[in-house]
């Protein structure tokens, strides 16, 4: 048994975020019927990842016949997906109060850029422009230039998806509990503004700085950044604790005054061009080897074909081969149910 196996979900298909969370749910046992327009494109398997592990239902829901085949859907279901502007769905005759009648348990999950309300309810955006108003987008990338996106895995993805199935999940235990439904109004702006809680809150304890790459997380620090190394490849350093970043300097061959020096971390323009000149000495897989096997927050900088044959990738069966290529496993893994077991690791890169 999964831990879903016995909850039903009806998702009417759209882009991004919606379909993330319809197969995380997918991939933790639910049922899933993805309801999309008689013209849409059919998802190809093995290719379209976001729309694994479900059947798609093709509906005008235009028309009565097409609403009404929804409804009776949703009349067995235990969660509702959208991700349309605030009112389509209603204007659809598919809205929360439509389906709360014919099932009053339902939730009803709804995911947006902006919201269902507020002065951008209504407008147009991407992944981009949600995390732009909260600043996040601002404390991303290098000093003195743009700011720079980071793919649509913030947005989409973290404080879009990941907060709809959380929200789902705490109402449909609600549900279960009360017999009564709920709609989530799950937003990108909103979950990341939530994720920027963290970044507020070292700012009022004076431990961070709204400054761009001027802090310990950021990208700006000498031991929590990317180095370059003699083949042009890269390796991440992360050594925030003084126990970790003496480990890394001492074997990189650092001793003495300079050691202690280096571990002062200031200025950190000078420790930076040190580090980044012994880095330059040794090749990316060179510098690997020193470091295996010592405690000091260390990884190399891999491309995605090169992470699917990482050894740790492979040994916990990150990824399954399929008749297409590589896709990502289920995450997270609930033992007991049996997905260790059903893992089938996949070294091969595309």
């Amino acid at each position: 048994m999964t831990p879903l196996a016995d909850i039903r979900v009806v998702e009417f298909a759209g882009m991004g975020p919606a379909p993330f969370a319809a197969m995380m749910l997918s991939d933790m046992g639910a049922t899933v019927t993805r309801i999309a327009r008689p013209d849409s494109q059919s998802p190809q398997p093995g290719v379209d990842v976001l729309t694994r592990g479900r059947e798609t239902l093709y509906l005008d829901l235009k028309s009565e016949e097409g609403r009404a085949t929804a409804l009776e859907h949703i009349a067995g279901a235990n969660l509702v997906i959208e991700g349309f502007r605030p009112g389509v769905m209603e204007r659809l005759g598919l809205g929360p109060e439509v389906c709360h009648a014919v099932n009053p348990a339902l939730v009803y999950g709804r995911m947006t850029g902006w919201g269902q309300d507020g002065p951008l309810a209504q407008s147009a955006g991407h992944d981009i422009n949600y995390i732009a108003i909260t600043g996040a987008l601002w404390s991303m990338g290098e000093a003195g230039r743009p700011p720079q996106p980071p793919l649509n895995l913030l947005g989409d993805f973290g404080a879009g998806a990941s907060f709809l199935v959380v929200g789902l999940l705490a109402a449909l235990h609600q549900a279960q509990t009360t017999g009564k439904g709920d709609v989530v109004d799950a937003a990108i702006c909103d979950g990341t503004n939530t994720m920027m809680g963290f970044v507020r809150g070292q700012v009022a304890r004076g431990r961070w700085t709204y400054e761009r790459a001027a802090n310990r997380l950021d990208g700006s620090a000498p031991n929590y950044r990317v180095y370059t190394c003699a083949d042009g490849k890269w390796v991440s350093v992360g050594a925030l604790e003084p126990k970790f970043f003496r480990a890394l300097l001492e074997a990189m061959g650092f001793g003495g005054d300079e050691l202690e020096r280096l571990l002062s971390l200031e200025p950190r323009d000078e420790i930076i061009e040190t580090l980044q000149a012994r880095f330059l000495t040794k090749t990316r897989d060179e510098w690997c080897a020193i470091f295996d096997g010592i405690d000091c927050c260390f990884a190399p900088v891999l491309d995605p074909n090169e992470a699917l044959r990482h050894p740790h990738m492979i040994a916990r069966g990150l990824n399954r081969e399929t008749s297409t290529g590589p896709q990502p496993a289920p995450s997270p893994r609930f033992l007991g149910a049996g997905y260790a077991s059903n893992t089938q690791p996949s070294a091969k890169a595309s």
